[in-house]
């Protein structure tokens, strides 16, 4: 960081420069490599921050517009072959894997009641894997989130006393301790700070809600798996497909 200097009234004045750049310039190889690591990790998390927001929210429409048409009253071989093999979204995953079960057990023509036990197991178990697969899918990348969130400031820190160790000691070779000294390498310190927690508050806040819209979205889907069962087996009691 070159001082400018400023001639005030007959006295010389040295106007540092503070802007980020001049500062990022300015500092050692260390706090540059802490600098740029909090840069990339802050510029990643935003990439997964504004993926998450809307894909969550593309969900939400979706599922609303699924439950919609299956409580519609229409049966359940007709939504099946309407939905098809291109399921959108985790809940017409798990009803579309549960029906090609429900089908291969009942080709041979109606559930008897002695194989309704192992039917119904079948069907929660594949309904289940899909509901494991699909919000693992959902929280996917979260964990970077949360890894920013608990470490950035620290790797700021970091980067901050290494800073102020270096200002100390240009300090001690100068055997000069103006403000003019110091302000300029403490500056360069504090930046690294600045940066951890500017990655590391959207990055927990971000985390948190997302966390929130997976635990919400696991409740419908538990809830549409059991009211999805409930009815495949008054079915299997009334003996219709």
């Amino acid at each position: 960081m070159e001082p400018e200097i400023i001639a005030q009234g007959g006295q010389i004045a040295v106007a540092a420069d503070f802007s980020l750049i001049s500062l990022f310039q300015a500092a050692d190889w260390v706090v540059k490599s802490v600098i740029v690591i909090l840069l990339l990790a802050s510029f990643w998390s935003w990439a997964i921050i504004f993926d998450k927001f809307f894909r969550f929210r593309r969900l939400r429409t979706q599922l609303n517009k699924f439950e919609d048409v299956f409580w519609s009253g229409k049966s359940l071989d007709d939504l099946y072959d309407k939905l098809g093999h291109r399921p959108d979204n985790p809940m017409s995953l798990m009803f579309a894997s549960a029906m090609r079960e429900w089908r291969r057990s009942s080709e041979g023509g109606p559930v008897s009641v002695a194989k309704a036990p192992n039917v119904q197991d079948r069907i929660a178990k594949v309904m289940n894997v899909t509901q494991a697969r699909e919000l693992d899918r959902a929280e996917r990348f979260l964990s970077f989130l949360a890894t920013v969130g608990a470490t950035a400031p620290f790797v700021g820190l970091f980067g901050t006393v290494w800073g102020i160790m270096s200002s100390f000691q240009a300090i001690a070779n100068q055997n000069n301790t103006t403000l003019a000294v110091v302000a300029p390498g403490i500056a360069e310190a504090l930046f690294a700070t600045a940066l951890g927690l500017l990655a590391a508050i959207p990055a927990v806040v971000a985390y948190n809600n997302f966390i929130n819209a997976r635990d919400r979205l696991e409740t419908r889907l538990d809830g549409f798996g059991d009211e999805f069962q409930a009815i495949l087996s008054r079915q299997i009691d009334e003996g219709k497909k």
